[in-house]
């Protein structure tokens, strides 16, 4: 399938009529009850992002986070003590981040933006920023090389730290989607992107090898750590009642064991760069 092609309306599309995360949690959107449980939810299932990160770290530094969503990441680096620039191509996204970012009185800590990251320099102002930070966003957008070109070109200085994960090709997730579509392996990346989120359809869905993102984030940066993380282990029918009870090939196995089978064949590729 050619994502190339795919136009960016249809991606923003997509993440309006529902933005990630959107249903952690069963509380009235909007509210600090809600807000509190989607971010237990997010850690609680995705517990590496909080260590990734690094959220206190960047305290007092300038964030720019392209693909921020609803704004759970977000929120902790400004309550950390950093200043984010915080940018999404969904409208309805961004309202519910910038009502969060009201709950927790932290506007003057955020600026947020609309806009399509592969243009990123024709609406945030080119400048450059402590840390890029994208976490499961630039492998949605047609030409994720552009946003690094944009990142490269605009929003870094030596020294500046990128912080991307993207979805990683060598994965039980897509061995998961293989069986669940009869393995249809000609039709891997069209089958990817179609089971690639909570709600299926996603137009764009490219997936990475270690050696695949180091390309993508190409010349003018030091890779300093890449690794893998993230299993999803529990019984979607369970999961969307809020309840949390493990497959059976997963609740019989060792914690530890499941942890170490996570960094061989998680789905988040994590990816650390300096840039030179």
């Amino acid at each position: 399938m050619n994502f190339r092609e795919v136009p960016i309306e249809k991606v923003k599309s997509f993440w309006d009529s529902r933005p990630c995360n959107i249903r952690h949690s069963p509380a009235q959107i909007g509210t600090k009850e809600y807000f509190d449980q989607v971010e237990w939810r997010k850690y609680f299932v995705e517990p590496h992002i909080p260590k990734f990160a690094q959220f206190e770290k960047w305290k007092g530094k300038r964030v720019l986070e392209i693909g921020c969503g609803i704004g759970t990441d977000t929120i902790n680096f400004a309550r950390a003590g950093a200043f984010v620039t915080a940018v999404d191509i969904s409208t309805e996204s961004l309202k519910i981040a910038r009502k969060r970012a009201e709950v927790f009185g932290l506007q003057d800590r955020i600026s947020f933006y609309e806009a399509d990251a592969e243009r990123l320099s024709e609406f945030v102002p080119a400048e450059p920023f402590d840390l890029v930070y994208s976490f499961g966003v630039i492998h949605h957008s047609p030409h994720p090389e552009k946003i690094i070109e944009q990142i490269r070109n605009f929003y870094v200085k030596s020294g500046s730290t990128l912080k991307i994960m993207v979805y990683n090709r060598y994965s039980w997730k897509v061995f998961w989607i293989l069986v669940k579509e009869k393995g249809k392996f000609w039709k891997l990346d069209e089958i990817i992107a179609k089971h690639s989120e909570a709600q299926t359809g996603c137009p764009v869905t490219y997936t990475y090898t270690k050696k695949t993102v180091e390309e993508l984030i190409g010349d003018g940066f030091i890779i300093e750590e890449k690794h893998v993380e993230h299993i999803f282990p529990y019984k979607i029918s369970k999961y969307v009642k809020y309840e949390y009870e493990k497959n059976w090939y997963w609740r019989w196995m060792p914690e530890k064991f499941f942890r170490k089978l996570e960094k061989s064949i998680g789905w988040h590729l994590c990816v650390t760069a300096k840039k030179i």
